[in-house]
């Protein structure tokens, strides 16, 4: 059995290996446009979007085997009704910040196992308390550079983990894969745990 992660994501990379899956990362263009609204539709989309494109690049190569099992995912933030993706700039994080700022949000985590042309979807939720920003804090944070490639314009597992009071949820789904999803959808898949 191969495990193939279709997802750039150094985190998730670091996730898979914590938990000892060994893995190979192979990726493909994917449309992330869509008019879905509701936060656990649009990450399942997603994911789903991402690992059908590296399935159907391996397929058309025929390099893909009946046993293969491709893991993909997306993860958005969701504050007071408004779903939050990568910031494109400097402004647009420093405004997600203070959206965040002592209120709480949800973080959803798509995450699909494509496995025999069968596709296994699920989503985690995580609802994460922020502590309020001071905006030199903010500004200070943006400078690092960690924000752009987040969603949200956070990453828990970095800086901005000074601000989180608590969570409700899977810490994992907040940093881009939870596990404990993955593993429930690696039952279906399988039959078996992932470990």
């Amino acid at each position: 059995m191969r495990y193939i992660l279709a997802s750039k994501s150094p985190r998730r990379r670091e996730i898979l290996k914590n938990i000892g899956l060994d893995f190979t990362v192979i990726t493909a263009e994917t449309d992330e446009t869509s008019s879905i609204t509701e936060p656990a539709e649009l990450v399942k989309e997603l994911s789903l979007r991402k690992g059908r494109a590296v399935a159907d690049m391996l397929a058309n190569a025929g390099e893909l085997c009946e046993n293969d099992i491709i893991i993909s995912a997306d993860t958005v933030v969701e504050c007071e009704g408004e779903i939050l993706g990568k910031p494109r700039d400097k402004a647009d994080a420093l405004r997600m910040l203070k959206l965040l700022s002592g209120n709480c949000h949800r973080v959803l985590s798509g995450v699909t196992l494509i496995r025999g042309g069968r596709s296994f979807v699920s989503c985690s939720e995580t609802s994460v308390y922020f502590d309020e920003i001071k905006e030199a804090d903010a500004l200070r944070y943006i400078d690092s550079g960690e924000p752009f490639d987040k969603a949200g314009g956070y990453g828990i597992q970095g800086y901005a983990g000074i601000w989180v009071r608590r969570i409700d949820g899977c810490y994992f789904g907040v940093v881009g894969l939870s596990v404990n999803t993955l593993d429930k959808l690696h039952r279906d898949c399988t039959g078996h745990s992932i470990i």
